[in-house]
């Protein structure tokens, strides 16, 4: 009889994988068991350790500077990539996690006390359904103050996927984390305390989006697999470069593969209903999946066309120079015509993008260093921008509409500076980290090649600059309405947010050689 050997495992190695991913399960446990009244403040309490055990665990090991490596049969490769991102996803999502966890900007915080309440109805003008002001769906009086915190599970389930995500060596492993890290964040978006329509309707489109991207990457990984005869990302690129067969099954695959990447990426044209799902999802959930699903969808695809499609760039590339051309004309384009802010930031993602883009195609290790930086520093300005979006509220709730924020510097100067300083760190202004992450996004374009692709994506940072801009003329040029909405006062974990991605945003823009240098040399094995 054949004896099974099993694989070696480096546990060091995969540390912060499986905390996160155990302290996911121990939050499952917590929320099954323990009374209501007890379970905010056991969840939060939870989630915050494992968040830190996970980034000392990380710290610990990378501390050696370790080789690259990969463990559990050749499953995960753990790299200075990885690593790199690994820390990036734990930080934004220590900041996602305070976002999640407030009760004071929204009394109760911003999900829904019963995840099956419906949302309230009422007749409308032409006697159709139309959403009330608020959640009314209560089923007594001191339930309101309640939250669901199923969301803390649902958060680190899809934080353990994408980890897993990022550091997969094979296309299977790959896809399974693609559902880990997606079916939570579907959950998630239907939470919402109040807009619960827009909420469930967003839950319903994202769920659709994923269900999309998951069917075109499991058919490019089959066309694949039917080429090379291996899911693994090492045994594709021999196979590339080593194949006498038809191209077609490899090159068929590979745009099967990527139409699902970018899906998940939010790249344009593949970027349906993103502004719907960052309009209608909970604020807290939005800045969760704009920073951090951005990380792990650009971190899958680096390792993708590194690791397995590196030495045939020049048959893929001119495919995505069109792509990145059109996510950054539309998202900057289509980014002017929005008169809701999570709609804008919508946009404004998009077309950051398609500035990744040019990093990502940049087979070189500036590239990848370039882009490992560009992700650390638009997922903290990110983080920091929906925490102010979540305080400026009306009776209604957020206060989203553009012209709501007219004068707001007259009501609260704190808020527009700091909203200010994160939108021209969105814009690339000097100082802060979003002109150093597109100076090494573009550089490291330049220096392979890709000059007429730079010009045009300054040019769309200038137009995209413009949305940015309007903005911030509108909070301190005009004047506020009488009956305006206010600025409510962060309770400690708002603020703390909003705090640390304001901090890295500055330091990135005035000190960013240390990140630099960590990102610098990354390179990925297989």
């Amino acid at each position: 009889m054949q004896q099974i050997t099993a694989p070696p495992i480096d546990y060091a190695a995969i540390a912060p994988l499986l905390i996160v991913l155990g302290g996911a399960c121990v939050s499952v446990l917590a929320e099954a068991f323990l009374p209501r009244y007890q379970r905010w403040p056991v969840q939060v309490a939870l989630t915050l350790v494992v968040l830190a055990a996970a980034g000392i665990a990380l710290g610990l090991y990378a501390g050696g500077a370790p080789a690259g490596i990969t463990t559990l049969a050749d499953a995960l490769a753990v790299d200075r990539p990885t690593l790199f991102l690994w820390g990036t996803l734990l930080a934004l999502g220590l900041g996602s996690v305070l976002l999640i966890a407030d009760r004071s900007v929204e009394p109760g915080g911003a999900f829904i006390a019963t995840a099956a309440a419906r949302a309230a109805v009422g007749g409308g003008a032409a006697g159709g359904p139309v959403e009330g002001p608020e959640d009314r769906s209560y089923g007594l009086p001191d339930e309101a103050p309640t939250m669901q915190t199923e969301v803390f599970p649902f958060a680190l389930f899809a934080l353990g996927g994408m980890m897993a995500f990022l550091a997969a060596n094979d296309l299977l492993t790959m896809f399974i984390a693609l559902e880990v890290l997606s079916l939570p964040l579907y959950l998630m978006c239907g939470l919402a305390r109040r807009r619960r329509l827009l909420s469930q309707e967003a839950a319903v489109k994202y769920f659709l989006l994923g269900a999309f991207a998951s069917a075109f990457f499991l058919y490019g990984l089959a066309l694949i697999y039917g080429y090379a005869g291996t899911v693994r990302l090492t045994g594709i690129a021999q196979a590339a470069v080593g194949s006498n067969r038809s191209d077609a099954l490899l090159f068929g695959g590979l745009a099967l593969l990527v139409v699902g990447l970018l899906f998940k990426g939010s790249v344009a044209p593949f970027h349906t209903w993103t502004p719907d799902v960052y309009q209608g999802a909970p604020t807290p959930v939005t800045a969760f999946m704009a920073a951090c699903t951005k990380v792990a969808a650009f971190g899958a695809i680096l390792r993708v066309l590194h690791v397995a499609f590196g030495d045939t760039r020049w048959e893929w590339r001119g495919v995505l120079w069109a792509v990145a051309i059109i996510s950054m004309v539309i998202g900057a384009v289509l980014g002017l015509t929005q008169t809701d802010m999570k709609r804008m930031i919508a946009y404004s993602s998009i077309a950051h993008a398609g500035f990744l883009l040019l990093g990502a195609m940049a087979i070189t290790e500036q590239g990848v260093s370039a882009t490992l930086f560009y992700l650390l520093a638009y997922g903290f300005t990110t983080v920091a921008v929906f925490g102010v979006i979540s305080l400026v509220r009306d009776a209604d709730g957020e206060a989203t509409h553009l012209s709501q924020w007219a004068g707001l510097a007259k009501r609260s100067p704190l808020t527009a500076g700091v909203m200010t300083f994160l939108l021209l760190a969105l814009a690339g202004i000097p100082l802060t980290s979003g002109f150093t992450a597109k100076f090494a996004v573009f550089s490291a374009a330049l220096a392979d090649g890709m000059a007429p692709l730079v010009v045009i994506a300054l040019v769309a940072s200038a137009i995209a600059a413009f949305f940015y801009l309007r903005v911030i003329v509108l909070m301190y040029f005009s004047e506020p309405a009488p009956d305006g909405p206010t600025v409510t006062v962060p309770g400690a974990f708002t603020t703390a947010a909003i705090t640390l991605g304001v901090l890295v945003t500055l330091l990135l823009g005035i000190v960013p050689t240390l990140a630099l240098n960590w990102a610098g040399g990354a390179t990925f094995v297989g």
